[in-house]
């Protein structure tokens, strides 16, 4: 369920990353190649983009399908950034959030997304919920399951913890607490791009020009994407990316 990408570069518009490529994030949400829950991704979709010299991120969501979002499509082709996350969304359960619970979920200069789903929800979650403070809980933007994980998130991020760190113990806790959960979780703060891969694909490519995409699936069919293992924490600038295996949660 759920496809999204995130991408740091020289300035470009929008589209030339999520509309321009073949098997582009517009695309996969009517056909993505690669993914293995859900065939269709038409319960929102958002994209998150920096401005130039503004850390903070800018967000344009709908409750809709991308493809019949016809502001989208100027928005793409004329926004331009060094920096994006994207996401189309395929909903775990029915629900009445809309646009709130479409990715890139934000705070600050952060912007995340969650692929997957949390096994259980929403009762295997509620040690992990009760374990935040009241307030935190009382921001959440929407009710479903990848709202929680951003807010487990954040709360790391917040104390101190850097970026790798807060996907990684975010996940380790999660599958603890909610085996055979999904959680295929993306972030970036427009200077490096943190990915886990846990229970689905997770693909990455390093091009010419401090160019560097990741994506749960390739845009095209250029041999340079590679993809990440399973239970694998990515870390990504614009000229590297380093893979760091994720330990199982111990019985």
């Amino acid at each position: 369920m759920c496809r999204h990408i995130a991408c740091l570069g020289p300035a470009e518009p929008l589209g030339e990353v999520l509309v321009k490529p073949g098997h582009a994030l517009l695309r996969q949400s009517w056909e993505p190649r690669r993914q293995r829950h859900g065939t269709v991704n038409a319960d929102g979709f958002g994209v998150g983009w920096y401005a130039q010299d503004d850390p903070v991120p800018a967000r344009y969501r709908r409750a809709g399908p991308i493809w019949g979002d016809l502001s989208f499509a100027d928005l793409a082709r004329v926004v331009r950034s060094r920096a994006l996350l994207a996401a189309v969304r395929d909903a775990t359960g029915a629900g009445a959030d809309g646009e709130a619970a479409a990715a890139p979920f934000a705070a600050g200069r952060w912007l995340f997304s969650h692929n997957g789903a949390v096994s259980g929800w929403p009762a295997s979650a509620a040690p992990l919920a009760a374990s935040l403070p009241v307030a935190e809980l009382l921001a959440l933007e929407a009710r479903c399951d990848s709202a929680l994980v951003w807010a487990l998130v954040l709360h790391r991020l917040r104390e101190g913890d850097p970026m790798g760190q807060a996907l990684a113990d975010t996940v380790t806790e999660l599958a603890e607490a909610a085996p055979a959960s999904r959680l295929n979780l993306l972030l970036t703060d427009g200077d490096a791009i943190i990915a886990t891969a846990w229970g689905d694909t997770l693909w990455y490519r390093v091009e010419p020009g401090h160019r560097t995409v990741v994506a749960s699936e390739p845009y095209d069919d250029d041999p340079a994407w590679r993809e990440a293992p399973d239970r694998t924490l990515l870390v990504a600038t614009r000229t590297e990316v380093l893979l760091t295996p994720l330990k199982e949660p111990t019985a």
